[in-house]
């Protein structure tokens, strides 16, 4: 479905948690630009004792091909995935956003929702943080919510399994129930408010990927 389809879409209201850019600093640093660098430095060394003539054209080319995009990788990337990433969840809908490159929204409704799992890896697990991953009937594939407080990502859990449960119930629409929307810790700086009830998948691109 085409942003054109859906006028007016906004956002997700919630913000993942700001340690979350940290995070993806230092997954950057492990898994792309640090790499990278250190490839440079190993070149450029190995120029300095055994090639020194390479020097003035080597150098530039390692700058351009590897230094320049490693260090760009590393402070632009978490910002704009931070910028990127949100979430909402409704009386009958979880709503999600993600990507820094390609910006994708996705409106999912509770009555599909199958499973829903906590992830940690090493690097999140130094800094506190959650991965919500939340499996879905529809084709689409799961739906991700990245950069939670451990905290929230299980109290979100929570939230998303007792408005499922109610959204499934013969009763839900007339009388959901007060966790129907999410009310988290201060941490997950939220504000109140229901997500969309259809289910949509928007793809749109962004001006700033994931490791």
């Amino acid at each position: 479905m085409s942003l054109s389809d859906v006028p007016g879409l906004r956002p997700p209201r919630h913000p993942v948690h700001p340690r979350a850019r940290t995070w993806w600093t230092a997954q950057a640093l492990v898994t792309v630009s640090g790499p990278m660098l250190l490839t440079a430095l190993a070149l450029g060394l190995l120029s300095v004792l055994f090639f020194a003539g390479a020097l003035p054209w080597l150098v530039p080319l390692l700058v351009v091909t590897l230094v320049a995009p490693a260090l760009a990788y590393v402070f632009l990337m978490p910002r704009r995935r931070y910028a990127g990433h949100a979430w909402e969840l409704g009386a009958h809908a979880v709503y999600a956003a993600d990507g820094w490159i390609w910006r994708r929204r996705r409106i999912t409704p509770l009555s599909q929702v199958q499973t829903v799992d906590t992830v940690r890896g090493p690097i999140q697990r130094r800094y506190g943080l959650a991965t919500l991953t939340v499996t879905t009937a529809s084709t689409a594939g799961e739906v991700r919510i990245a950069g939670l407080a451990d905290a929230d990502a299980e109290e979100l859990a929570r939230l998303i399994g007792r408005a499922t449960h109610t959204a499934r119930t013969p009763d839900a629409h007339a009388a959901p129930t007060p966790d129907a929307h999410a009310t988290l810790t201060p941490d997950a700086h939220t504000a109140h408010a229901p997500a969309p009830d259809a289910h949509a998948r928007v793809d749109r691109p962004g001006t700033e990927g994931a490791a």
